[in-house]
């Protein structure tokens, strides 16, 4: 269990500090109350987490040798993909591209809205913004890949706490964080996790 969260832990916190979903919650608690645009952010990632989980655990279902092969293809994949990612980015932070998607996503959510917004609507608006944004993406697939192979209440919050940790660095200091993120740098440590993680699954497999 512990390896499970440490595994989930690193790969979310890696993967998410700098993504589309922190600039959301970023964008969001410069306009509206943090704690609201965290507990938004917070149920929207922990309800993803469960999600992915359930997937992993139903892929389990499969011959255990397809899974192990998945794992470990996935993973090297997905490591190979953001090394070579981030070859292509400069060297400078920040990441003016992931950005501009999250500002357009706020502000198509903003036009749908009242301009008076309750708390349960700025609740409800970052749930669903950081949803969408989160479903399909590299740390959601990751987090099935983990849960079919590891225990599933470590992975499970082992990656709820890597993203409360994220979360929290975006609503209380986003703003000042995010232009001395280097997105190449965070980049290239995801690639290098990524890698680390098939190449620990097919020595455990072997």
């Amino acid at each position: 269990m512990l390896t499970a969260f440490t595994a989930a832990l690193l790969l979310i916190t890696v993967s998410e500090l700098g993504d589309k979903t922190f600039f959301i919650a970023v964008i969001l608690a410069m306009h509206h109350s943090r704690r609201l645009v965290f507990a938004g952010v917070i149920a929207a990632l922990a309800a993803m987490t469960i999600l992915s989980v359930v997937f992993g655990q139903a892929a389990s279902l499969l011959p255990k040798v397809y899974i192990h092969y998945a794992e470990i293809a996935l993973f090297i994949a997905f490591g190979i993909k953001l090394l070579y990612d981030a070859s292509k980015m400069p060297a400078a932070a920040g990441n003016n591209d992931v950005v501009e998607e999250a500002e357009a996503a706020v502000k198509q959510a903003d036009l749908q809205l009242p301009k008076r917004k309750t708390p349960w609507a700025i609740i409800t608006e970052a749930f669903v913004l950081t949803f969408m944004a989160e479903w399909g993406d590299r740390t959601q697939i990751a987090t099935i890949a983990l849960a079919a192979s590891y225990n599933p209440i470590g992975v499970t919050t082992g990656a709820i706490v890597g993203h409360g940790i994220c979360a929290a660095i975006a609503v209380i200091g986003g703003k000042l964080i995010a232009g001395r993120i280097s997105e190449r740098q965070l980049t290239l440590i995801g690639g290098c996790l990524f890698l680390i993680f098939g190449v620990v699954a097919a020595i455990e497999g072997a």
